[in-house]
């Protein structure tokens, strides 16, 4: 059970955000595809936030991905979910298959990518390439060789995650082997959405990436 394509399109950047009001400004950039991932709330503020995330991703057709809250995101209708590798075995991806919404998951190591293949998302999500900014490293970085080997091994879509900068973009995109960069601190400043950084980062993956 193939899970749905993310149209034909590259994911290209792809911003990983907290909050839904950080969508706006990024889709005005001319980013299409984006996930919210939210750790710091519950209950109705957190349905609300992934609500208000859906509304404004319809607003302008972008994809967005909830991370984590699968029952949320069936419920409301999300485009997309991601899910992790804990995530992976305690969610009930038979309900988010038959829900016609995309899935995407985690993976950092060859035994991952396996166990993710098992599900046949719409992506598989590959990292960390570098050392991450935003998180505790708690896996090996990838680095650009096994990022290529690994992606080029697949038959499915592939997100880069992890360290991904401004400075070292063009280095992940000239593999060629991402459809899409996945950035979380890289299109912030401040904690606030940088458009002119998420402007060059675009520009950057459209000259050199897929």
């Amino acid at each position: 059970m193939r899970f749905p394509k993310c149209n034909e399109s590259p994911l290209g950047i792809y911003p990983v955000v907290d909050r839904a009001d950080k969508l706006r400004p990024l889709y005005e950039c001319g980013i299409t595809t984006a996930q919210l991932r939210v750790k710091d709330m519950e209950g109705k503020a957190l349905e609300q936030e992934i609500i208000e995330a859906i509304r404004i991703s319809e607003e302008f057709k972008a994809r967005l991905f909830v991370n984590d809250y699968w029952q949320l995101a069936i419920e409301h209708d999300a485009y997309g979910i991601h899910l992790g590798q804990e995530d992976i075995r305690e969610a009930d991806v038979a309900a988010i298959f038959d829900a016609g919404i995309r899935l995407g998951i985690s993976t950092h190591t060859p035994e991952e990518i396996d166990i993710a293949l098992g599900f046949e998302p719409s992506y598989i999500a590959i990292g960390p390439v570098f050392v991450p900014i935003s998180k505790e490293l708690k896996y090996n970085t990838v680095g650009i060789g096994l990022l290529k080997s690994w992606a080029e091994s697949v038959d499915y879509p592939v997100v880069a995650i992890g360290g991904i900068t401004l400075d070292n973009i063009k280095e992940v995109a000239q593999t060629k082997a991402a459809s899409g960069i996945a950035m979380i601190s890289g299109v912030l400043e401040a904690d606030k959405v940088s458009k002119e950084k998420t402007k060059v980062l675009i520009e950057v993956f459209e000259t050199y990436g897929v």
